[in-house]
């Protein structure tokens, strides 16, 4: 059975700003840029029937899309580094679809995911990469930042035991609805209420 886990894509022009990033750190394996994703939920491998009920509970969520943008890069792994990722500046929205996506995982029976929410892109892998040549990497890339794009939607993505991060199959396509524009007060309602005397 393939590993699952939710996912944010990202749009095509984010991914090219992100693929101008590749290069210029020996050891590391860059990912393709279509396997991009924000990881929202590892799932992990399940038997069919435990992922048609997280198919099932995760098609009933109904929220909001929402905007997001990439921002910053950093490393996982301080005194040896395994991999190099793209931020994402902070949302309330993107928050709340993923803790309600973890509180579904253990509804079902999953144990909970160990790890801090912490949303990002993977860029690279890191085998043999010298703490020094990280650093000088990230130090010339720190001002990274994409413009802002809306989330229309997060999928279900199946990944098989791969060196390196993908392929991913999309499993399933989970839309949000449409975010109400609020409509501007008209300056009619800001007038005072007349007097009935």
């Amino acid at each position: 059975m393939p590993r699952l886990f939710t996912a944010l894509e990202i749009p095509r022009n984010a991914a090219m700003s992100l693929s101008l990033l590749r290069g210029g750190l020996p050891g590391a394996r860059w990912i393709d840029v279509e396997n991009y994703h924000i990881t929202l939920r590892f799932i992990g491998d399940v038997d069919g029937r435990t992922a048609d009920e997280i198919v099932d509970r995760l098609d009933r969520i109904d929220r909001p899309e929402f905007q997001i943008r990439l921002d910053g890069i950093g490393a996982f792994g301080s005194k040896k580094p395994h991999s190099v990722w793209a931020g994402v500046s902070p949302s309330p929205e993107m928050y709340a679809l993923q803790a309600e996506i973890e509180r579904i995982c253990q509804r079902i029976g999953l144990p909970p995911d160990p790890r801090k929410f912490t949303p990002h892109v993977t860029l690279a892998r890191l085998k043999s990469s010298r703490v020094d040549d990280v650093v000088h990497y990230l130090a010339g890339r720190g001002n990274f930042q994409t413009s802002a794009f809306t989330v229309p939607r997060f999928v279900l993505l199946s990944s098989r035991e791969s060196v390196g991060g993908g392929p991913y199959l999309t499993e399933e396509i989970f839309p949000l609805h449409e975010a109400l524009s609020v409509p501007s007060v008209s300056s009619s309602f800001l007038q005072p209420a007349k007097s009935l005397a």
